[in-house]
């Protein structure tokens, strides 16, 4: 495949995905033939009430929850057509996707640089390798100077930039965050939303973020919404609308 083709390939593409939980009158339609795509360098915010369905699209694409109907595709590869199209899903998210939370989630027993390199571990990377990745991203991120410290230690910001740097650990082309800045005030908050922009174009990632932080609107590139389980864009129009007409 020609290099612009590549370039081109959305990183995250889904095609009418649908999810229901239960059936007959206990059915819950929590996605609607949700059709969205995210390209490398890319952040795109999602927005939308509480059981719109923000939750289950994120894991939809983190080939935690299957999708009842539809097509999806990451990083090229067809990984979802009405069923699972890959056996190893527990490999692909290892490879392909970086997981960031409202909360760290670090393990307190950990330092900073055992907390990321302990992905590394998971992945099967020599203990030499994993320990100097985790501090190369510990610099990127600008808290190498933590690198010794236990995450009772770190302010709420400093501990968000290693769970940031713990999502980075495999080099991962999709990045989902489930509201990264919710727990952190307006400037640290601007402060980890222009490193997710720095990693989407340093790294050529496609982000994809939940968010209610009105905050930080102003950093993404495209903002969706999501009510009922339909995806639309900020002006209401649906996300897979001809790009002329957005």
């Amino acid at each position: 495949m020609p290099d612009a083709a590549i370039k081109a390939r959305p990183l995250v593409d889904l095609r009418a995905i649908s999810k229901h939980f239960g059936e007959g009158e206990a059915r819950v339609d929590a996605l609607r033939e949700v059709s969205l795509s995210v390209q490398a360098g890319e952040v795109v915010g999602l927005l939308g009430p509480s059981g719109s369905g923000k939750s289950t699209l994120l894991n939809v694409i983190a080939c935690i929850v299957e999708p009842s109907s539809g097509e999806m595709r990451l990083d090229g590869q067809l990984v979802y057509d009405s069923r699972w199209i890959r056996s190893d899903l527990r490999r692909l998210r290892l490879e392909k996707i970086g997981f960031i939370f409202q909360f760290h989630n670090l393990l307190p027993f950990l330092d900073a640089t055992d907390n990321i390199a302990v992905v590394l571990d998971l992945a099967g990377a020599a203990p030499a390798e994993a320990r100097r990745r985790a501090l190369d991203l510990l610099d990127y991120l600008e808290v190498g100077h933590r690198k010794n410290s236990f995450p009772a230690s770190l302010s709420g910001g400093e501990a968000q930039r290693v769970a940031i740097a713990r999502a980075l650990a495999n080099r991962p082309r999709i990045i989902l965050a489930d509201e990264p800045t919710a727990a952190l005030d307006s400037t640290r908050a601007g402060i980890v939303m222009d490193l997710l922009r720095r990693v989407a174009g340093d790294q050529q990632a496609a982000i994809l973020v939940v968010t209610h932080d009105e905050k930080v609107f102003d950093r993404f590139d495209r903002i969706f919404h999501l009510r009922d389980g339909r995806l639309a864009d900020r002006d209401g129009r649906s996300a897979d609308a001809p790009e002329g007409v957005r």
